[in-house]
């Protein structure tokens, strides 16, 4: 049973790093295949630094996590908004941070270096579905099953120009489900703004605290859970936690759930999905009362 690295104080990792070599220099770094700069416009680009890679100008990254960003608030369920965003928003310092986050780490180091992919073949998924109940990879699967999702749904990183840091989103992007059915946390948009608020908490990518806004969307009593519930306990977590970047999730698949959230120190919510039908019940319970007066 392999356990995870300890990492650095909460305080500590959380502090923004000065800006790396590979986002100052032009001359590429080793771990880089970016080319030397060039005269770069709309009509004139560099080459793509890895498959699906677009490069953008400036003007077109603020333009884009700009239009993509007002549109995600009306439409939180468009991936493709939010991938953008999450892109554009992230360099050149939060995703440095990230990265830098993870080469502090010896299990970081091995995923940056190995780049595994998290998907329904490589996982396995009717493998995980016959893991012990309490076991992280049937919690993962039996999550996948009740929202009704599929790991291979994660868009490609397209905006990002380090091809190590673009893998670093990927590696995020694609580990989102595992923080879903480590915490617990419904697909509903509630559920999404208090893990995008962990998330922010944990990581610092700009995206997840602007997904946060979409609280003002929110109905009545959705709101006041997350302040009184959800919001708290998301900054408590996420600050607290260790880097959740860092877990191998392919290495713990086969531990107890519980035993890997104390060992990452996150405590679950209250069940969010127990809630909402609660209070639906409720409301019907009291409608049905005014209906038989």
């Amino acid at each position: 049973m392999k356990a995870l690295a300890t990492l650095p104080a909460a305080q500590t990792r959380r502090a923004l790093p000065a800006i790396c070599a590979a986002c100052t220099s032009t001359t590429p770094s080793s771990s880089s295949s970016i080319p030397s700069r060039r005269p770069f416009s709309v009509l004139i680009r560099p080459p793509p630094n890895y498959p699906g890679h677009v490069p953008l100008t400036k003007i077109e990254r603020a333009a884009l996590g700009l239009g993509a960003g007002i549109w995600s608030l009306l439409s939180p369920y468009r991936a493709d908004l939010i991938a953008a965003v999450g892109e554009t928003t992230a360099t050149p310092y939060f995703i440095y941070r990230l990265r830098d986050a993870m080469l502090s780490d010896p299990t970081g180091r091995r995923i940056l270096r190995d780049r595994p992919r998290i998907t329904s073949t490589s996982l396995n998924l009717a493998r995980l579905r016959a893991m012990p109940d309490n076991s992280v990879g049937r919690a993962y699967v039996a999550w996948l099953d009740a929202e009704g999702v599929s790991p291979d749904t994660r868009p490609a990183v397209r905006y990002i120009d380090d091809p190590e840091c673009a893998y670093v989103m990927q590696r995020y992007r694609e580990c989102h489900d595992f923080f879903h059915a480590l915490t617990g946390l419904p697909i509903v948009r509630e559920g999404e703004v208090a893990l995008k608020a962990f998330e922010f908490a944990n990581t610092l990518i700009p995206m997840t605290g602007f997904a946060v806004l979409s609280y003002a969307t929110m109905k009545a009593g959705e709101r006041k859970r997350f302040r009184e519930i959800y919001g708290p306990w998301a900054v408590k977590n996420g600050m607290k936690a260790k880097e959740v970047i860092n877990v191998y999730w392919e290495e713990q698949l086969e531990r107890d759930v519980d035993e890997l959230r104390t060992e990452l120190g996150i405590e679950r919510p209250p069940n969010m999905r127990e809630i909402r039908k609660k209070e639906r019940e409720e409301r019907r319970r009291a409608q049905e009362g005014l209906n038989g007066v």
